[in-house]
């Protein structure tokens, strides 16, 4: 079909914002000028075509996602020679204000056959049935060969006389060819141009809408930016939603599904899906930048089922405190909340300064992990611009703690006297606004590790208490104010007998001493005890698998909440760790028997039938990482001087060693033999510290003590560490079991 009726317009705004004349321009009356003179002239030279033809792509244009017989409108427009020539003719002659304003003319002219495009788009298709899904243009979207496709289907030469260069290059110039692919959806119209996948951007008149992208399981849709990924827009929405790695296709978690519209796999879905998954549109969101609308399901759990630990050592050290003073209830008891910042979570504690009496407690999600579940990714996301992003993230979690904790007590905030905060040191600098640029590189050096004493107000940016606020001091970057107060809490610091605290996690901290004599180092664990890197590794959420037994009966799990089995947690992956090693499916060097090497072991079946494996992946991850903490271990006991047969008490801290299976631990060689019969889970022993400091006025100077005498050991520089940590990759000699 060929139609010669067509209307053109030459918009003036159009083409004085391509040659960028304004308003205030100098020269802009001498411009307006020029264009009322040729005006008249360029409608006149203008010869509208337009061609259009049903067809269907051949195996040369056939590409992911348009396979080849896909059924396409061919549309090709033209407004001739005689502008161009007119343009051409101006320069040559040097007359440079009217060859440019002709060339933005001819544009002008070219583009305003758009609205004659989509009228008969319409009817061609209302005949057939059919949608517009895509539009596609070369070089664009498409190879420059469909230039030639359409100039040939739509017999252009024979029609209107065009030419074809041998470099696909339309003549006139003034002409474009455009492929519209079709679906059976009728409701969907998809035919304008898309300026987001178009390269030209240097162009005028670019403009990019936003993309919607509807959650079908959510019933909600979300305006997509240019330059955004799902996840990002996802967020944006809802801050209980995580990016684990910090959205940086690397942990595998953000899954989602594509019911509709085309999302072309990033390199990252390539490594890791499966072929059979990309094909059925499974995507990672953080690496999704839709150029069309779609819909999709979400195939990730949010952080709202985290399960959140707020008990430690003594809980508060309620019994130890009410025994040792006078329970006085009554108005005028000062009270007091600890806060404990964590990577992942918060939890707080309103006391009774008085009496000692735990009055509510609260715990929720640190929505910082918006931008990475680790320390590292939080403070690129700081050095990137985003701290005062972060900082905003933090006191308002931290606010909604207090006034939390303040309501279910159902107490005067004008009550509450004193706050004391602990928190690593990354946590702590984003609270208080501090640049992070020293903490990520070395010799990484944070700006205040200090302890700070401030209002409520200047910290936490809020006048809903006149409360004083004391932050605890850190030790070094990797070692913080939660370690400290974790050695407040046990009183490291004030036995003459050897003490040992481990907290585990993306980073483990450990620390060792005495009343004499603290050493303390950290160690890259890595995220595998957070569920990171696992094939089928959630963080402590409900349905998450936290405990294995294996036997000749088969496996057997503990899930969180006793849910449904959704993936597997840290500690789950210890324990069937342990348990393949302990029946002989995991040798000593961490590889799987040949029967599971290319799968994985069975652990259990999710609602949907799909089986949670634990891989050989994931068995290298977690040898890694209990690697890590043993080479520490050894080393800082070597750094010390003493044997770990001299040690007496051994502290586990935070929700992942509260929840360990210590003897499993030790049967993998995370942790020393000696210390059987010595480990004792503490909880949050960084709110225990915090607690103890509000309740404990007479003896606050010992948290500065404990900063001042402990010593860091830096593994990276250690001589012997690196030695160790090939020894500790192993997995410990057990007897085995026949199943």
């Amino acid at each position: 079909m060929i139609t010669r009726e067509l209307k053109v317009e030459i918009y003036q705004s159009d083409v004085f914002h391509q040659i960028d004349c304004h308003e205030d321009s100098v020269l802009y009356e001498e411009v307006l000028e020029e264009y009322r003179e040729i005006e008249a002239q360029m409608y006149a030279l203008c010869e509208p075509v337009l061609l259009m033809e049903y067809g269907v792509l051949g195996p040369e244009l056939a590409r992911e996602g348009i396979p080849e017989k896909t059924p396409v409108i061919m549309i090709l427009t033209s407004i001739g020679r005689g502008i161009s020539d007119y343009s051409t003719k101006c320069f040559t002659e040097g007359d440079y204000l009217k060859g440019m304003l002709a060339n933005a003319m001819a544009d002008s002219a070219l583009f305003s056959l758009e609205k004659e495009i989509a009228p008969r788009l319409r009817e061609e298709c209302g005949v057939r049935k059919m949608g517009i899904s895509r539009r596609l243009e070369a070089p664009h979207d498409i190879s420059m060969e469909a230039q030639k496709f359409i100039y040939e289907t739509t017999k252009a030469h024979e029609k209107c006389g065009m030419r074809i260069s041998s470099g696909y290059m339309l003549d006139p110039v003034k002409s474009t060819a455009t492929l519209y692919v079709l679906t059976p959806d009728q409701e969907t119209f998809m035919y304008q141009h898309n300026c987001r996948n178009c390269k030209q951007y240097d162009c005028k008149g670019r403009n990019i809408p936003e993309i919607p992208v509807k959650v079908a399981d959510g019933n909600y849709t979300v305006m997509v930016k240019d330059k955004q990924s799902i996840l990002d827009a996802l967020m944006e929405r809802d801050n209980s939603i995580s990016a684990v790695c910090g959205g940086t296709g690397r942990c595998g978690k953000c899954r989602v599904k594509v019911l509709s519209g085309y999302l072309p796999a990033s390199t990252s879905d390539k490594a890791c899906f499966s072929e059979e998954e990309i094909k059925d549109g499974v995507r990672l969101a953080c690496m999704a930048y839709p150029s069309e609308p779609l819909q999709i399901t979400l195939q990730f759990q949010k952080d709202s089922k985290f399960e959140v630990l707020s008990d430690f050592r003594g809980d508060a050290g309620k019994a130890e405190h009410t025994s040792k003073r006078k329970n006085i209830p009554g108005e005028n008891d000062e009270l007091s909340i600890g806060i404990d910042i964590g990577s992942t979570t918060i939890a707080a504690q309103l006391i009774n300064s008085v009496t000692g009496n735990k009055l509510a407690s609260h715990t929720m999600i640190n929505h910082q992990r918006t931008f990475g579940a680790d320390v590292i990714s939080r403070i690129m996301a700081s050095v990137n611009g985003k701290k005062e992003e972060l900082q905003k993230i933090i006191r308002k979690d931290i606010a909604e703690s207090v006034r939390s904790v303040i309501a279910k007590a159902a107490v005067n905030p004008e009550r509450i006297t004193e706050v004391a905060i602990a928190g690593n040191t990354t946590m702590i600098h984003l609270l208080m606004g501090y640049e992070c640029n020293g903490l990520g590189v070395f010799p990484f050096t944070p700006i205040n590790i200090k302890p700070v004493m401030d209002t409520y107000a200047n910290i936490l940016a809020d006048d809903f208490l006149e409360a004083e606020v004391y932050v605890f001091p850190g030790i070094s970057t990797f070692v913080g104010g939660d370690i400290v107060a974790g050695l407040y809490t046990c009183e490291v610091d004030i036995r003459k007998e050897y003490s040992l605290l481990i907290d585990l996690g993306t980073n483990g901290e450990l620390a060792l001493g005495n009343n004499e004599k603290i050493m303390v180092t950290s160690t890259a664990a890595g995220p595998a005890f957070e569920g990171g890197n696992i094939s089928f590794g959630v963080g402590s959420i409900e349905g998450a698998i936290a405990g294995v037994d294996i036997n000749k009966q088969g496996v057997h799990i503990r899930t969180i909440a006793d849910k449904a089995p959704i993936g597997i947690c840290g500690t789950g992956v210890i324990e069937a760790t342990s348990e393949l090693v302990k029946n002989g499916v995991v040798d000593e060097t961490g590889c799987l028997d040949e029967a599971y090497f290319d799968e994985g072991y069975p652990l259990a079946e999710m609602v949907d039938g799909t089986l949670i494996m634990l891989t050989q992946k994931d068995i290298r991850e977690i040898q890694l990482a209990k690697a890590a903490i043993r080479a520490g271990i050894e080393t800082l006991f070597l750094r010390y001087g003493i044997s770990k047969e001299e040690v007496s008490h051994v502290y586990l801290a935070g929700g992942f060693g509260f929840k360990l299976n210590c003897d499993k631990a030790i049967e993998i060689g995370m942790l020393p033999k000696c210390f059987l019969n010595k480990v004792e889970p503490i909880g949050n022993s960084s709110l225990g510290g915090a607690v103890k400091f509000l309740l404990e006025k007479k003896d606050r100077q010992r948290v500065t003590l404990i900063k001042e005498k402990s010593q860091e050991i830096n593994l990276s520089a250690d001589k012997d560490f690196n030695r160790l940590y090939m020894d500790a990759m192993s997995f410990e000699k057990v007897d085995i079991v026949e199943i």
